[in-house]
């Protein structure tokens, strides 16, 4: 691999140009501090009846020193909660009925928020599962599934007001055609605020992905904070949501829906408009090209199968260098092709692991998670877009904090391609190369050129 960074510092020695203006975002709020841990960390999510072939808690507590040992660490767990296990067809999801798993407990679909479901274990389990987390030095979010619950619920013949209903008293459906659970009501916002807090205090939770966050009234995720942090103060939440206010109070991460991997200038683009439409002082996103819903819907076409090891590993090289936080989804650190379903036990094929691919791929997210842990400044570093000649294929920028850059180029494309790179000010550039791979100098009439390989990339800090 070094053999093709012959030259790079050559590259970067000549650059010049104009710098653009930034814009002035929309909001001018401030964007609530993150705990330290959560600006630094690196995330893996797990889904359960992917993760082990039991499936079940004890056993992906077994398997967490594998994470840890990679450089995770923060663990993303789905839900574990009671699923609702009315068998009534009518009450499930178009996609839980698509997945021919013939199964009613859907995870998404909740029964009983206050115990884990006998399929992953018992509530000790649970507590078990947390606590070897924090042995190893990871942090532990579970999800939170607050928009509906199931037709069954155990608080529905106690609090028939927990649910929303329409004139003749029938419970009204929110998406998925659950029963939409009625946050207008105060008792169904203590019951749930208590919930949190159980999970918090009891089991040591470190905070929580919420569910379809924007579906949820924003005050209701902003007291919940206040109430949490009086027992964690520390606390991390992740909305899976995009809700520009979200950060102000209430969340340290969003979701980073939207991000297309095929166009470097849309991606950018996109990026642009996020950041303008945000609180001040960096607001945070998850990064990730899969998750347990791309996953689910991808049947047999995996992001593996699909995309190809070297557009994957491209694509992670940005994940880690952009800002936010990167997550993989469980299997990718042995480049799983493996059908995964929520609705179902579809195991990862571990065995993968063992294999040329696989043994690469886990060297590669061992490498990518030193990476950012060694360099603060892909933690904490302003992101400065750089123009360049080939701006449908190519992301170029860089990261910059308390006089440290480094400039990350990644080639989105399968075709060779050389571009020239234009740097916001003269600058002499003296580099050292973190990770590389397809990425060599050359230089033309017009100056110092990269040539990348299709889906090359190089990542240099400034000395």
């Amino acid at each position: 691999m070094n053999k093709t960074l012959i030259g790079i510092a050559t590259l970067l020695a000549l650059a010049t140009c104009t710098s653009a203006a930034q814009p002035t975002p929309l909001d001018e709020r401030q964007a609530r501090p993150s705990p330290e841990w959560v600006t630094r960390g690196v995330m893996y999510q797990i889904q359960p009846r992917a993760f082990t072939p039991e499936g079940t808690l004890p056993a992906a507590t077994a398997r967490l020193p594998k994470v840890a040992e990679l450089g995770f660490d923060i663990i993303y767990l789905c839900p574990v909660f009671v699923a609702d296990d009315d068998p009534n067809m009518a009450g499930w999801s178009p996609r839980q009925k698509k997945s021919g798993m013939n199964n009613p407990r859907n995870p998404y679909r909740m029964k009983d928020y206050y115990h884990v479901d006998p399929e992953y274990g018992t509530d000790d389990d649970l507590k078990a599962f947390i606590a070897e987390a924090h042995r190893l030095g990871m942090r532990v979010l579970l999800d939170m599934v607050y928009l509906h619950c199931g037709p069954s619920a155990v608080f529905l013949a106690e609090h028939p007001n927990f649910v929303k209903r329409d004139a003749e008293g029938r419970v009204a459906t929110a998406a998925w055609g659950f029963p939409a659970l009625n946050l207008a009501d105060p008792e169904l916002r203590e019951y749930l605020w208590k919930n949190m807090e159980y999970w918090v205090r009891e089991f040591d939770a470190d905070g929580f992905r919420c569910d379809v966050a924007d579906g949820i009234p924003l005050d209701f995720w902003e007291t919940a904070r206040e109430r949490l942090e009086k027992i964690r103060p520390d606390l991390c939440m992740l909305a899976e949501g995009t809700r520009r206010e979200d950060q102000l109070k209430a969340f340290d991460l969003d979701y980073g829906w939207g991000f297309k991997w095929d166009n470097a200038a849309k991606f950018r683009a996109h990026w642009e408009k996020m950041r303008d439409e945000r609180p001040r002082g960096g607001a945070r996103f998850v990064r990730f090209i899969d998750n347990h819903d791309i996953a689910n819907d991808s049947y047999d076409n995996r992001i593996e199968k699909a995309w190809g090891t070297r557009r994957v590993n491209a694509t992670l090289v940005a994940l880690f260098t952009l800002d936010g936080v990167p997550m993989i989804y469980n299997g990718q650190e042995v480049a799983d092709t493996a059908r995964h379903s929520i609705f179902g036990r579809s195991p990862i094929d571990w065995a993968g692991g063992d294999m040329p691919t696989g043994q690469a791929r886990q060297a590669f997210c061992k490498q990518l998670c030193a990476m950012r842990r060694a360099e603060p400044t892909l933690t904490h570093g302003d992101v400065v877009w750089l123009d360049n000649d080939q701006p449908d294929s190519i992301l170029s920028f860089l990261r910059r904090a308390s006089g440290e850059e480094i400039l990350s180029v990644v080639n989105l494309s399968d075709r060779t391609t050389k571009v020239r790179i234009t740097f916001p000010e003269p600058t002499q550039w003296s580099s050292s190369t973190l990770i590389a791979d397809g990425a060599k100098a050359e230089t033309d009439d017009g100056g110092p050129l990269l040539n990348l390989e299709g889906f090359g990339y190089l990542v240099a800090k400034r000395k």
